[in-house]
């Protein structure tokens, strides 16, 4: 069962795909959202993958699939090693970043929740490399 959290966030990306894609400015050309959304998928880390972000944030609720990308690139680094309790620490700390700014109106909330999410899952990665002895990148 969804969370009212997690629907609202569904409903505004769902909410976003439906709009004619817009242009924004990020590694100094125009870009789609949805070009973003590959470029960051196409990093070859978390980091490098939580930078860009970064660069071409919105600010905004397009920062929520620009986020979730990040997120499913660092969770690359560590998800399938994780324990059941781990995931559900992780899934804890997700939900944390879903409530922290739920009562707010605005879309730069769904922005800062976006960027909270992503930080839960860099750290995660940061920490998974440092086990594994790789340095992230």
């Amino acid at each position: 069962m969804l969370s009212k959290c997690s629907l609202a966030v569904l409903v505004v990306v769902l909410s976003v795909a439906g709009t004619p894609a817009r242009a924004m400015v990020c590694m100094d050309k125009s870009m789609t959202l949805d070009e973003v959304v590959e470029a960051i998928g196409a990093q070859k880390s978390c980091e490098s993958a939580m930078k860009l972000f970064g660069d071409c944030q919105l600010t905004a609720s397009g920062d929520v699939q620009l986020g979730a990308a990040v997120e499913k690139k660092c969770e690359a680094d560590f998800l399938p090693g994780l324990n059941t309790a781990q995931q559900q620490a992780y899934k804890r700390e997700m939900r944390v970043c879903d409530q922290k700014y739920r009562n707010k109106s605005g879309t730069m909330y769904l922005s800062f929740a976006a960027f909270c999410r992503a930080e839960v899952a860099q750290r995660y990665s940061q920490r998974a490399l440092k086990a594994a002895g790789q340095k992230a990148r």
